[in-house]
């Protein structure tokens, strides 16, 4: 069973002082965009780069808090994983902003009142996935949790890499359909109110079954996205701590990048490939590399991951629809087929290894753990 660097019942006002960082920057976001207006992509942009840029102090405040408390290299590592789980987080929620893309354009929601959907949707997004963390955090404590966590991932990846795009029918929901069932719906939207009277019947509206059905396709993707974060860090401050930054600046990039989702046709490719690796370090990578894969090859490699798949999806542009091809003519490997390839490898891989006869059992009673992070003493940690 591995140690933490923050306890929880040491560190509560960490916690609680963080929350009250999360709370004050919520506040003023709203009293910035308290008017119902469309926002324009360059103050979209301006807004992604502050919270980027709070993201990153945020990483050297933590850095100097470890170093601080424990030693340079503790902190250098808590840094480290702090910045890469931002990027795992952030770069799963941009597969979210195609089903957003999608469910505001389903309901005809107007631009102006689209932000003040998504400002409620991350505190609830917040709310839930504190839960899962918290529900993890207590699981990580058994070693064989993380091998079904890096198994969980393997699965997800095949699947988002393997299954066809899907259409999106918010009408199709159970969560909308359980609303249209026990409660009076208007046919059309009241500004930016999620209730209204009618006749003295209260009525709700369908901006708050947009909010409702966003709400409900958060909580699937965090099932994904913690468990993966968790395959970074065992820490569950900075699971938490990186969740929260990347749910925060997801509103802002949203309006950025809501014109050019669709360009990005080959990013869930990417992102497959990331939840194989994930998947593959948790139950493969941290027992070859003694414990632990190194945290900045990990950075750099989803980083990099992340960043081909966007650069492939611009240099091949999806095309309008699929051309005939002759039949003597070979079928050329497009960057999908290679993608996928790619992921079946790295999945093979893990299954193999994880149902090997000494896979599961590999290490179990050694110091560490199986994935995630190795034992940190409370001095003197020991740095990748």
């Amino acid at each position: 069973m591995s140690h933490t660097l923050f306890p929880f019942a040491d560190y509560w006002w960490l916690y609680l002082a963080f929350t009250g960082l999360v709370a004050v920057l919520l506040t003023t976001d709203l009293a910035y965009h308290r008017k119902e207006r469309a926002i324009s992509i360059r103050a979209a942009a301006a807004w992604t780069a502050i919270w980027m840029a709070l993201a990153l102090a945020f990483s050297l405040a933590l850095y100097l808090f470890v170093s601080a408390r424990h030693s340079p290299g503790a902190g250098r590592q808590m840094g480290l994983e702090f910045l890469t789980g931002y990027v795992v987080e952030e770069s799963l929620s941009i597969d979210n902003m195609f089903v957003f893309a999608l469910v505001f354009r389903y309901f005809a929601v107007p631009f102006r009142f689209q932000h003040r959907v998504l400002f409620y949707g991350v505190l609830g997004a917040m709310i839930f996935r504190a839960i899962f963390i918290a529900v993890g955090a207590t699981l990580i404590r058994f070693d064989w949790i993380m091998v079904l966590f890096g198994l969980f991932l393997v699965y997800t990846g095949i699947r988002m890499a393997m299954e066809k795009e899907k259409r999106i029918d918010p009408g199709e929901s159970s969560v909308v359909r359980w609303i249209c069932r026990f409660f009076p719906v208007t046919r059309e939207l009241h500004g930016s109110r999620f209730f209204v009277t009618v006749d003295g019947i209260r009525h709700v509206t369908p901006l708050l079954i947009v909010l409702l059905f966003l709400e409900t396709t958060d909580v699937m993707f965090a099932v994904d996205s913690v468990p993966a974060v968790f395959g970074v860090t065992r820490e569950p401050f900075v699971v938490f701590t990186s969740n929260v930054f990347a749910v925060l600046g997801l509103r802002s990039m949203f309006f950025v990048l809501s014109g050019a989702l669709e360009r990005f046709h080959m990013l869930k490719h990417g992102l497959a490939v990331v939840l194989i690796f994930v998947g593959l370090k948790m139950i493969w990578l941290d027992h070859l590399f003694g414990g632990r894969f190194p945290i900045g090859a990990s950075l750099a490699i989803i980083g990099l991951v992340i960043a081909a798949s966007i650069a492939l999806s611009l240099l091949f542009p999806k095309s309008a629809g699929p051309k005939p091809q002759p039949s003597f003519t070979p079928r050329k490997k497009t960057p999908h087929t290679v993608l996928r390839g790619v992921v079946l490898i790295l999945a093979t891989a893990s299954i193999l290894y994880a149902t090997s006869p000494g896979g599961l059992a590999l290490d179990l009673d050694r110091a560490g753990s199986i994935g995630g992070i190795a034992e940190i003493p409370s001095v003197s940690p020991r740095v990748a």
